[in-house]
């Protein structure tokens, strides 16, 4: 009995501390979500220290609200890009030496020294291929790389390293003529990046912090970041001990993966996973813009968020079923039933998007488990952008739900909540109204759509809202007819229309 006390009193005051690497819904605000449904209080940082798009963060205000931090924090997940150059976008661009970004690296292991009992992870990237893509207008004109310049960037940073035929020789040389000092720029922030990394290794393995993680952002299995990810796992298997670091595909989810990991520990529970494809061969499928087959990626999700993958015929705590392309018809529908004979075990990953650019297929899973009944049952569903940041976000749900329900503070509201906002998101704005927006942005005549000048963002934030809003309350009326959304705001936390933010509330 007095163990079991002691056990409660811990998990009540279990407090995670957490950087995102930007101010994105899927970065800040998911990791914050998925701990509310396991009771767990994050404390984040003010937003404005945050930065947002094109405007980096601040590292030294950052610092100092780490440094602020109570002695007795149990847990904190960092983001060495937000603390090194200001985040994500930053951290692609170079406005930061690599002097000052060792010297924030330094600072971190500080504040890691002052919190000497916490868990303390730290996650970065590897530098994805192509530079963030604005066009060269308003405030982005002399944003680095911006206009014609980061294309040309991007191929020559997807060609072999190095070039292997005549035909690529010949193209990587025309194109390091036209873009001259542009490219050198380019090439000069990927080498300080890849320093900044072996440095974190490094400190790692001289145990400055407890994990490190590196994830390889947007880059497949061929290009310039396949000689940076052969010199860190060389320096990481030849110095670092097993258990202290990983490098694995992804970026955007780390922080949901780390946030879940550290409250699956909390709870002091190893979730077993069963993984179930939606056809036979569905592990080998390959997202281009990562450099392993998504059984890697799977695995690697499921390790670095306190679990474990099982074998199809041992017990598991969640079966996470994974939706791949090229899945027939009457596969998908088996798959479904599968999905509804156990819905309360399922964490459903919808990877039909990579390949697949028709958008009803993309569909076809969320209408055949409401069709099911069971959209609204399920621990957990995710499908965008990659297959790492799909696992990430369904992987890391289930396994808090896990969590909270074995600490017994789960909320169930907050776990309804989180899963619908996922298909909201996922499926509606990315695979119905995104689409519309952009194509009536392409008629007024904004062609590019990754950076658009306050006014015209604010119309379309405006016609988003417009369209998302009677067609998400529709969708909560199929997926949780006992629930009603008592707040639903809709925005475009960026300039551009790549993602949208919501705030929901739903009540009984």
């Amino acid at each position: 009995m007095v163990a079991l006390t002691s056990l409660f009193s811990s998990v009540l005051a279990f407090v995670l501390v957490f950087v995102p690497i930007d101010d994105r819904p899927a970065t800040a605000q998911f990791p914050r979500l998925l701990a509310q449904i396991a009771g767990v209080d994050v404390r984040e940082p003010p937003a404005s220290l945050l930065g947002n798009y094109l405007n980096a963060g601040d590292p030294t205000a950052l610092l100092h609200w780490l440094a602020a931090q109570p002695p007795d924090t149990q847990a904190f997940v960092v983001s060495n890009d937000m603390i090194a150059y200001g985040g994500l976008v930053a951290s692609r661009i170079p406005a930061t030496s690599l002097a000052m970004a060792e010297s924030r690296l330094a600072a971190l292991a500080s504040v890691r020294e002052h919190h000497s009992l916490a868990a303390f992870t730290v996650f970065g990237t590897v530098m994805r291929l192509a530079p963030t893509g604005v066009p060269a207008l308003g405030p982005a004109a002399d944003f680095p790389f911006a206009g014609d310049v980061w294309p040309k960037i991007q191929k020559y940073a997807n060609l072999p390293s190095p070039p292997q035929t005549a035909q690529q020789r010949e193209e990587a040389a025309r194109l390091s003529r036209e873009l001259g000092p542009q490219l050198d720029a380019y090439l000069s922030t990927r080498a300080r990046n890849l320093a900044l990394d072996l440095d974190l290794l490094r400190d790692d393995a001289r145990g400055a912090f407890d994990r490190v993680v590196l994830g390889q952002d947007d880059a497949g299995p061929v290009g310039l970041a396949i000689p940076d990810l052969d010199k860190l796992f060389a320096y990481a298997d030849r110095a670092m001990p097993y258990g202290r670091w990983s490098i694995e595909p992804g970026t955007d989810e780390l922080g949901m993966v780390y946030v879940a990991g550290a409250i699956v520990r909390q709870a002091g529970i190893v979730p077993r996973v069963r993984v179930i494809y939606s056809r036979p061969d569905g592990g080998v499928v390959q997202d281009p813009l990562e450099f392993a087959p998504i059984a890697t990626t799977i695995r690697d999700v499921i390790r670095s968020s306190g679990g474990v993958e099982v074998p199809a015929d041992a017990p598991a705590d969640v079966d996470l079923y994974v939706n791949v392309p090229d899945t027939s018809d009457a596969q998908e529908a088996t798959f479904a039933d599968s999905i509804a004979a156990d819905p309360y075990r399922a964490a459903v990953a919808d990877l039909s998007f990579i390949h697949a650019p028709n958008l009803a297929i993309q569909r076809r899973l969320m209408n055949e488990l409401i069709a099911r009944h069971v959209a609204g049952i399920v621990e957990s569903f995710a499908s965008w952008n990659t297959a790492a940041n799909t696992v990430g976000t369904a992987i890391p749900e289930a396994f808090v739900v896990l969590a909270g329900k074995r600490m017994n503070k789960f909320d169930e509201s907050a776990h309804t909540t989180f899963t619908y906002m996922r298909y909201v998101d996922d499926v509606l704005f990315q695979k119905v109204v995104r689409p519309r927006l952009n194509a009536d942005l392409t008629k007024e005549g904004v062609a590019d759509h990754t950076y658009l000048l306050p006014p015209v963002a604010a119309r379309a934030e405006a016609e988003n809202a417009a369209l998302m809003r009677p067609l998400a309350l529709d969708l909560l009326e199929k997926i949780d007819p006992a629930y009603r959304a008592t707040k639903l705001d809709i925005t475009l936390p960026w300039d551009r229309t790549f993602e949208e933010k919501l705030s929901v509330r739903l009540s009984p």
